[in-house]
């Protein structure tokens, strides 16, 4: 069971979801987009939040309004940082996060720790997550399927870019072919360069001698 939650709606479409428990938790970290944005409080125990980034955008793209949303939430579910003030909640790119085979289920680390930013969540703040909570739409996704497909959209939308790409070439190579060949017969018909049916009459030379002199 995964639950979404739509962020403010002045901020702009942004989704933010979180796993049911550790084990959904796990699929999150396994099947992410290189859009989410992870958050958890820091030193705590909390559920796994993302933010769902649009395509193209980083996590400094995040505004402040989104950010806090996102803090509120992972405060708001962890059972000890719900109790207390002056919560700090880390965050970080999803493709930062780093799983290895000695990590328990649901448990993370980073690749590159100067990549984690942290922000101070002083209080609860009931007003956000109320209106957080009205936007909860609860889905058993397959996190599996839905990457494996962005992943061959991806393929195809490269694929396509590399046949534009080619077709484009291919009308610059032929284009400056094209004027090279106008350079070419444009150099052979120069006035000074040329014979007329006059000159050749008025020589003496026969067209057999003209023939042979050309050979």
């Amino acid at each position: 069971m995964v639950f979404y939650f739509k962020a403010r709606p002045d901020a702009g479409d942004y989704t933010i979801f979180m796993g049911l428990d550790k084990f959904e938790n796990e699929e999150l970290i396994k099947y992410g987009f290189p859009e989410d944005v992870w958050f958890h409080v820091d030193k705590m125990s909390s559920a796994h939040v993302y933010l769902r980034l649009h395509k193209g955008q980083g996590f400094d793209d995040i505004s402040e309004g989104v950010l806090e949303d996102c803090a509120q939430l992972v405060k708001a579910n962890s059972i000890q940082g719900n109790k207390v003030n002056n919560v700090d909640v880390v965050y970080t790119p999803w493709s930062n996060l780093k799983k290895t085979a000695s990590m328990d289920v649901g448990q993370v680390g980073f690749h590159n720790s100067k990549m984690v930013r942290t922000i101070r969540v002083e209080k609860r703040v009931n007003e956000i997550i109320n209106r957080l909570n009205k936007t909860k739409v609860e889905r058993t996704p397959d996190l599996r399927a839905e990457r494996e497909a962005v992943n061959a959209a991806e393929r195809a939308e490269r694929k396509q870019h590399l046949r534009e790409k080619k077709k484009r070439e291919d009308i610059e190579r032929l284009e400056k072919e094209r004027q090279a060949d106008m350079r070419s017969y444009k150099g052979l018909m120069v006035t000074d360069k040329m014979t007329s049916n006059k000159d050749i009459a008025s020589s003496n030379k026969s067209l057999q001698e003209l023939e042979d002199d050309f050979m």
